[in-house]
């Protein structure tokens, strides 16, 4: 019975953990402009409730943002 209930607690404690964790997503967007690659991002993290960090951004022709979405 001792080792379920420290088993259980274990499993509990390694859950809560995870779950902050396994929030977090990799979005990427295209736009003309830098200004509205990131709001294409923030618009996208507002509709998750997320916060976001911007990782990545290339200008070509068009601009390629990558950012990851987090809680």
């Amino acid at each position: 019975m001792k080792t379920i209930k420290t088993l259980s607690i274990a499993a509990v404690a390694a859950l809560s953990m995870m779950s902050a964790a396994s929030f977090a997503q990799s979005i990427s967007v295209e736009s003309s402009t830098l200004d509205g690659a990131e709001a294409k991002i923030a618009a996208q993290a507002q509709e998750q409730g997320a916060q976001y960090k911007i990782t990545e951004a290339n200008t070509n022709n068009r601009v390629h943002m990558t950012a990851e979405l987090y809680k």
